[in-house]
């Protein structure tokens, strides 16, 4: 290509003035395009963290149970038994805008090939999404595609999609959110990392082949939408989850030999991102022969090979001496095998094709000198106490508003797209259980996973909705009988560049920490997506928290279906804490106040207590408390188990509405009623006795209101049938 080297095309790359210097000074001269190329997407927002890891590295990333933190491919942590979880969470938001159904599938995509280049078997998969304006054409349209997206992809690969979350708002109207997690089990002796090592090892390319879509994929990511969007189509990736479940067999059984150094991922910027990630991790060079790249597009150039972002593509290192058994084995699985170069004792990569070297940089530069920036940032004002507020809504009538309006409604369209129970070990489906509950095959454990974060906690106030989010995730899987272990966590903001959004993410990684910390419930992994801004507007922020714990027998695990002659028991303090809550938004067209303080210590103190009543056999049904509150709370309760309420607490709307923190609704039988108060009594905890379940087809409230379940269904289950019909 005869394009001009110059910091015109390196700003167009991505590149800022001091960044385009740099590379200049490091290379001695003026980089040829392809090694512009290597730089922009190495040294892009996406790829290098340049405003992010001087906050990440305050993230507490130990523990005795973890093996591994951030900097491998995916965290992992030991569950007992020799096994380890391996899991993490990551963005595909901009192409899931401009491309939904490729941009959502290719995320699910690239996050199993995440986990499973660790040597893991994927077990499940989650997601947490959040969308436009309702009202909105583009909204349903992004909607449509992403949901068939996720589906269409992890429905063919063969793993369970069995939980997550979907929220809306006009923040995300040009810019949604599509999040992807994935957990993995493999054994603890048998995890696999990404250092390259061995010189004169080959390097082998395995695979679908390559092709020109993707490229500049990660540079785009690390950029603001603007009109012109709509035309960034080519940076969208293809997936096909055929051939990544052929990819997924053939790297697992070729991990059951002893032929693997090390194996990488062809993820954000694909063969550059992994051949230099590998060779940097382990202190070597690498050269590469991109003539034996195998293509599905002529006339390829160097730079195009480099930076494509086709899909289901891994890069491994191998024994000379085990490369004919590690090429049968991916033959066999019908994948390409092409040896595309090998290790040196260089410290540089170098690039050649038809004979020319397009590229030649030294690693440790393009690694050490990689931007880091601390940028400016200010704290979000404190938002302004709520004043006295109109209560006097009819508990039915807000109650049937709340559970009708789009961030509360049930997600039965989606979730019925998604395979949740391929495999056979799914033990709690969405909508059964405040975490998702997986067996693992030819055991009784299980892991209990979810995803959670309230956005508009975050905006008010980044170091409450950072707490918030993880501790959600903790007592979501707490409420199930499981004990958190770790988390992942996927950081979505705004422009970093703007000193209001800097803050809002210093602060968030502020909460988030704190929460950790008290909870003892470190992050393994994670991924961090800025510039969600379209034409100057940013999204809410959201700092979406994944979270794995573990229950030692899955028959123990308790969803949040009751049956009828239980007493219902309300465990935690309860203020009626209405600020940022979705009845002030939904009942009174209000999106101001605080939001609820998150007290870590009551957090740790109810939820230690409710997990071992439930061990103990107690605790029968058990559903946190968290988005519209213990009204909201009873009625999923009702829904989920088909189970009629008789409700006996007195309150006004805050009691009922309100979004108090590290609570839970328990329903147990009335022989251990007693018994149970007392020993909240007795360690510090409230316990009121606010109802009990009832074989009459209704939910009928301390008033004598009577809602009928059909009703309480129909308000329910109406919005995603209506507004795709």
């Amino acid at each position: 290509m005869s394009t001009e080297i110059n910091f015109a095309l390196a700003k167009s790359f991505g590149l800022n003035e001091a960044e385009w210097s740099k590379v200049n000074e490091i290379m001695g001269r003026t980089p040829s395009l392809t090694e512009l190329g290597i730089f922009s997407v190495m040294w892009s927002e996406h790829c290098s963290y340049k405003s992010s890891r001087v906050w990440l590295k305050e993230l507490p990333t130990k523990a005795p149970w973890v093996i591994h933190g951030p900097g491998e491919n995916a965290g992992v942590i030991d569950i007992g038994d020799g096994l380890a979880a391996i899991f993490k969470m990551e963005s595909h938001n901009h192409p899931s805008f401009i491309e939904p159904y490729q941009g959502a599938a290719t995320g699910v995509g690239g996050i199993l090939r995440d986990v499973f280049t660790m040597g893991a078997r994927p077990i499940a998969n989650l997601n947490a999404l959040r969308f436009g304006d309702p009202s909105l054409p583009v909204t349903k349209r992004v909607v449509d595609g992403v949901v068939r997206g996720i589906g269409g992809y992890g429905n063919c690969v063969g793993v369970p999609t069995v939980g997550g979350e979907v929220n809306f708002h006009p923040s995300y109207n040009g810019n949604p959110l599509v999040n992807a997690m994935t957990v993995g089990i493999a054994k603890t002796d048998k995890i696999f990392l990404s250092a390259a090592a061995g010189i004169g090892n080959p390097v082998v390319y395995v695979g679908s082949k390559t092709g020109r879509d993707g490229i500049h994929g990660a540079t785009m990511a690390s950029t603001e939408f603007d009109a012109s969007s709509e035309e960034k189509r080519p940076t969208v990736q293809v997936g096909d989850p055929f051939t990544e479940k052929l990819l997924i067999e053939a790297c697992l059984e070729l991990m059951q030999t002893d032929a693997i150094v090390a194996i990488q991922d062809m993820g954000a910027a694909g063969l550059t991102s992994s051949s230099v990630e590998m060779a940097g991790k382990g202190g070597v060079g690498i050269e590469l022969i991109l003539d034996n790249v195998p293509q599905r597009e002529t006339g390829m150039t160097a730079y195009e090979m480099m930076l494509s972002e086709s899909q289901e593509r891994m890069l491994l290192i191998l024994k000379p001496e085990r490369r004919d058994m590690a090429r049968a084995i991916i033959e066999k699985w019908d994948l390409d095998y092409a040896e595309i170069g090998h290790i040196t004792d260089t410290g540089r990569i170098v690039v050649k094709h038809n004979g020319v070297t397009e590229a030649d940089i030294p690693l440790d530069p393009l690694a050490e000198a990689a931007p880091l920036y601390r940028r400016p940032w200010v704290e979000t004002p404190k938002p302004a106490p709520l004043g006295p507020l109109d209560l006097t809504t009819p508990l039915d009538q807000a109650l049937l508003t709340l559970i009708a309006s789009p961030d509360l409604c049930s997600r039965r369209w989606i979730f019925d797209q998604y395979d949740s129970t391929v495999g056979g070990q799914t033990v709690k489906r969405p909508a059964q259980a405040d975490a998702a509950i997986v067996r693992l095959e030819d055991s009784q454990r299980a892991l209990a996973i979810t995803t959670d974060v309230t956005p508009r906690y975050c905006v008010a106030d980044p170091f409450e909705g950072g707490k918030q989010a993880v501790a959600e995730t903790w007592r979501n899987i707490t409420a199930t009988g499981a004990k958190p272990l770790a988390i992942t966590d996927n950081m979505n903001f705004g422009n970093p560049e703007k000193p209001e959004i800097m803050g809002q993410f210093a602060t968030c990684i502020q909460g988030m920490k704190q929460a950790c910390e008290a909870l003892d419930y470190p992050v393994v992994s994670g991924n961090v997506s800025l510039y969600n801004e379209t034409e100057g507007r940013p999204i809410l922020p959201t700092p979406a928290i994944g979270g794995v714990g573990v229950l030692d027998n899955a028959a123990q695990a308790v969803g949040y279906a009751a049956a009828p002659g239980l007493e219902l028991v309300l465990i935690g303090e309860t203020h009626g804490h209405l600020g940022r809550s979705l009845y002030l938004r939904e009942i009174l067209g209000r999106e101001d106040g605080p939001p609820p303080p998150v007290d870590l210590a009551a957090e740790r103190r109810n939820g230690d207590f409710v997990r071992a009543q439930i061990q103990a056999g107690t605790i029968q049904a058990c559903h946190d408390i968290a988005d519209g509150g213990l009204l909201v709370a009873l009625a999923e309760i009702a829904l989920a188990s088909n189970t009629g309420l008789a409700l006996t607490a007195q309150g006004d709307g805050g009691f009922w509405f309100g979004e108090d923190q590290a609570r839970y609704v328990a329903a147990l039988a009335p022989a251990a009623l007693a018994g149970f108060q007392a020993a909240a009594q007795a360690a510090g905890i409230p316990a009121q006795h606010i109802g009990r379940t009832v074989t009459e087809n209704k939910l009928t409230l301390p008033n004598g209101i009577a809602i009928s379940l059909p009703q309480l269904r129909d308000a329910h289950e109406g919005f995603f049938p209506a507004w795709f019909a």
